[in-house]
């Protein structure tokens, strides 16, 4: 038996080491054979078999060099997708990643050197987001299936659909809001008539009584002084006199509430159930990470910005202070309320979407009184907003 046949230990050894990744540089695409050292590479270069495949490559050579290289960028960009398709991440993982298959089209047959070039080249074609950082390069995948698209197409398209139908409600309510101020009387005018004059309570030098002429059916003793009663009462019940305007009663005196405001705050709730929700992230917000299983990497109580959203309930926070990217659950976040003037966005509620100006904060109570800019509610002031519902524009 020699001593390289099959069950030999040698056989088996040398089946075992070819089973694993080598060097690069010791590996012939053409002939899809990898070598274990130098030695072994220069013997296969130098074998029959090697050489007709080189008199092949000679004859067309860029064709099957751009093959390779078209390969390569294919197999690399659906390792992606299917593995890190929402996620920023480096490089070298992905790359180790791929040549975890032995099998796989190596870089050396392509035409980038490195994977530095192969990574902006991804860059300059828009297939992925490169980013060179102090720690190496790191890529995002960038999704362009047509059905991804389409599915995006279709929620921009209903989100626009619904402010769009959101506005023209706000405008009928405020058509109705000017039409009932233009409709409803007002409160301090004085109800008496006109030309009529309020006489005294006089006691007659001849001690006669007097009668008050309360009803039709009434008869006065005294003709002259029993008008003069009749209109004191008719003033003071026209001053407690109740005006029915859309069902509620309101008081000319004031201190009741007005139909106006009852409509406003309809209107309020309205949208409170419409944009609370329960989740809150946006991006472009300056968020506090709360996590205490970040405190030992120096992250807890730590500030970043919003830059993504997964799955409405999943941020990627860019660290300000602590270079880093992180993927957290709002859960473990924390809302950021700026200094007195600053921008905001009201993450939840009846203006949710909406940027505002602070204008004061009640630490007391937790809330905080902006003033809404631009839109449809330009100008409106809300009184008290809690600190949950609105956060710091980065």
């Amino acid at each position: 038996m020699g001593k390289n046949e099959f069950l030999t230990p040698k056989a088996i050894a040398n089946r075992i080491k070819a089973k694993g990744l080598q060097k690069l540089r010791w590996y012939c695409q053409m002939c899809q054979k990898q070598c274990r050292d130098e030695n072994g590479f220069k013997c296969h270069c130098m074998s029959e078999s090697h050489q007709r495949q080189m008199q092949v490559f000679g004859q067309n050579p860029n064709r099957i060099v751009d093959g390779y290289t078209e390969e390569f960028e294919t197999s690399f960009l659906e390792h992606m997708k299917r593995s890190h398709r929402f996620s920023r991440i480096a490089a070298t993982v992905v790359y180790n990643e791929y040549i975890a298959d032995r099998h796989h089209v190596h870089m050396n047959s392509t035409e980038w050197a490195t994977l530095t070039e192969f990574v902006k080249h991804l860059g300059r074609t828009g297939k992925c987001k490169v980013e060179e950082t102090p720690k190496g390069w790191f890529i995002t995948y960038i999704d362009r299936d047509s059905e991804t698209l389409f599915k995006e197409r279709l929620k921009n398209k209903r989100i626009k659909a619904d402010i769009v139908e959101e506005e023209k409600q706000e405008r009928e309510i405020l058509k109705q809001i000017e039409r009932a101020e233009q409709l409803m009387p007002v409160g301090n005018e004085d109800t008496q008539p006109s030309g009529s004059a309020l006489l005294p309570l006089s006691k007659s030098e001849s001690g006669e009584k007097i009668a008050f002429a309360l009803g039709s059916s009434s008869k006065p003793i005294e003709k002259e002084k029993s008008k003069s009663s009749k209109l004191v009462f008719e003033g003071a019940e026209n001053d407690t006199k109740k005006v029915k305007d859309n069902g509620k009663s309101i008081k000319n005196g004031g201190g009741s509430k007005s139909a106006l405001d009852d409509l406003m705050r309809e209107q309020e709730k309205a949208k409170e159930r419409i944009n609370r929700k329960d989740y809150w992230l946006c991006e472009g917000i300056v968020v506090k990470v709360m996590s205490r299983a970040l405190a030992e990497k120096g992250y807890y109580k730590q500030k970043g910005v919003v830059r993504k959203i997964i799955d409405k309930y999943v941020g990627e926070i860019e660290m300000l202070e602590r270079k880093g990217v992180l993927r957290i659950d709002q859960e473990e976040l924390e809302t950021v309320i700026p200094q007195i003037g600053g921008l905001v966005r009201i993450v939840n509620g009846a203006y949710r979407g909406s940027n505002a100006r602070l204008l004061s904060v009640n630490t007391e109570k937790f809330c905080a009184k902006v003033q809404i800019e631009k839109g449809i509610y330009d100008g409106r002031v809300l009184q008290s907003v809690e600190y949950e519902d609105i956060c710091k524009i980065f």
